[in-house]
């Protein structure tokens, strides 16, 4: 009788991933029928379910090889696939076989930041990515979509989202360091700082859903390099 409650515990942060992976199929659905904006919004649905899935287990202490498999799998789903039909099925069937190169890299080497993330990774949480993680490249394309939809950019500038699609693909894939805020300080001294800005954030997105959170998410995939470029020059400049 003991045993039930924990099997139903050890299923529970399962069953988010598996919603992840439906929310990934409902997008790609949706792109195939042209409802580019709700495909766009299941993926950022996914991210919920993703980020909801590793607490979970963690939380209840249910974490498993067989939990980071499938969450592994459900990633390239919602993560990979998914922004890759809704790019390719909003703009990138323009540019022939362009376009289909533009949308298997990203599926491609979404792969292999995940097997690489999977592989570097112990079971302590990384206080650091190395590369874009695939969420966050897959929301980026996702609220690209949304932008170019609401302002109607799609039929002048279409190519901007197929080059931004190659750079975030690149850097899923390269070496430069990201912040996972898996480990924030919360230390007396930096809560209230942490307030104002989460406060900040929460205000833009209410007044701009859409481009707050794009800018947001621009801020972060430009972080890495402009770091990595400022700790180059720092380099050169000691030399």
């Amino acid at each position: 009788m003991r045993t039930k409650p924990a099997n139903l515990i050890y299923i529970l942060p399962n069953l988010f991933t598996a919603a992840s992976i439906f929310a990934g199929v409902f997008s790609m659905i949706s792109a195939v029928k042209g409802e580019f904006n709700q495909a766009a919004w299941l993926i950022l649905l996914s991210l919920i379910f993703d980020g909801l899935d590793g607490r979970i287990a963690r939380l209840t202490n249910t974490t498993s090889r067989f939990g980071v498999e499938f969450d592994s799998l459900a990633d390239i789903v919602a993560f990979g696939v998914a922004p890759a039909l809704l790019m390719y099925l909003f703009v990138g069937y323009e540019f022939g076989r362009f376009g289909i190169v533009a949308s298997a890299l990203f599926v491609m080497f979404g792969a292999i930041r995940l097997a690489r993330f999977n592989v570097m990774t112990s079971s302590s949480e990384p206080s650091v990515f190395i590369g874009v993680p695939i969420p966050t490249a897959a929301v980026f394309i996702s609220l690209l979509v949304l932008l170019f939809n609401k302002y109607g950019f799609k039929a002048d500038f279409a190519m901007v989202i197929m080059i931004l699609s190659i750079v975030v693909s690149l850097l899923m894939v390269s070496n430069i360091r990201y912040p996972s805020f898996k480990k924030i300080d919360y230390s007396p001294k930096h809560v209230m700082k942490l307030f104002v800005v989460l406060l900040f954030i929460a205000l833009l997105i209410f007044v701009f859903p859409i481009e707050g959170f794009t800018l947001l998410f621009i801020i972060y995939i430009l972080y890495g390099p402009l770091r990595a470029l400022i700790l180059l020059a720092k380099r050169i400049v000691k030399k």
